[in-house]
């Protein structure tokens, strides 16, 4: 044996172990991507089973061109950027908060981060009845003590309903990712900060918030994916209404593919919502890779 197959044979055992995995990890994410970009290329409507075949970008074209489709983006950008705000903004002054030592601070962050366990069909039902319900909810008995009329959530402000129960669920986790990071903080440095006169602002702004850029680059990745497809508040409360007025694209696709029983122009749609959430990702790691430069 050479000395070159000599070499190649340790590294070929660890590849051929992991072969089936990577193998079917690729199969796992292939497959449906491209039944996917089929079906969204022919006429598959279940309620029409006898007209079929290939049909090109028509699907893409009806998708675009509903109605629907240029409210459901904006909701979809606008339910990403305010729910990524509240929970960076709340996340870092709850755990400001909690971060200094006080009887009973235990109890308190695990109350904090309780909410993010709550299923969201939960969380939505929970919201919708017991808080803005405008009879008996919360929201209306404070109104009506202090005389003022209740507000009907879900029929006067639909998208500001379904952004505050995502916030609620979103920030307990924004929340335990600036607690975890502060614990790394240098409080010898802090205390030098603070004996050199340095303010509280000054310490907040040259010390905590620099050292929490990479926590707070977590937290807008991980919530930009999840929230693209945020579905369960939508369908339970407000069902996308009233009209389109809280409808984003996951349920727009849900409305092309259960409702309009058109499989193709779903297809369609969902290809459309990896494009978006493409060029969603990749300004956002633009815009966090020069933050952390700095």
């Amino acid at each position: 044996m050479s000395s070159t197959a000599a070499q190649a044979a340790p590294r070929l055992v660890p590849r051929l172990l992991q072969a089936p995995a990577v193998v079917t990890l690729f199969l796992w994410m292939i497959v449906p991507l491209v039944m996917t970009l089929y079906f969204s290329t022919i006429r598959y409507n279940l309620m029409q089973p006898d007209q079929s075949g290939f049909i090109g970008l028509a699907n893409y074209e009806f998708f675009i061109t509903d109605p629907s489709f240029g409210t459901a983006v904006v909701n979809t950008l606008l339910l990403i950027g305010s729910v990524i705000a509240i929970s960076v903004v709340g996340g870092v002054a709850l755990a400001l908060l909690v971060n200094e030592p006080f009887p009973g601070r235990g109890i308190v962050r695990m109350l904090l981060i309780s909410p993010f366990f709550v299923m969201p069909t939960v969380n939505a039902l929970m919201w919708k009845h017991m808080m803005m319900n405008p009879i008996y909810g919360v929201f209306a008995q404070i109104a009506q003590f202090f005389g003022a009329t209740p507000v009907d959530f879900m029929a006067d402000w639909p998208m500001t309903a379904v952004v505050i129960m995502v916030s609620w669920q979103w920030l307990p986790f924004a929340c335990l990712i600036f607690i975890t990071a502060l614990q790394s903080l240098d409080r010898e440095q802090m205390e030098a900060a603070r004996m050199d006169g340095a303010t509280w602002f000054a310490q907040l702004r040259y010390l905590v918030l620099p050292h929490l850029a990479r926590p707070v680059a977590v937290v807008v990745m991980i919530e930009m994916i999840f929230l693209l497809s945020v579905f369960a508040e939508i369908f339970t409360t407000t069902g996308g209404g009233p009209g389109d007025a809280s409808t984003n694209v996951a349920f727009l696709i849900f409305k092309q593919a259960l409702l309009n029983f058109d499989a193709g122009v779903a297809s369609a749609g969902a290809l459309f919502a990896v494009l978006l959430a493409n060029i969603v990702a990749i300004f956002l790691v633009r815009l966090i890779g020069k933050s952390l430069d700095k």
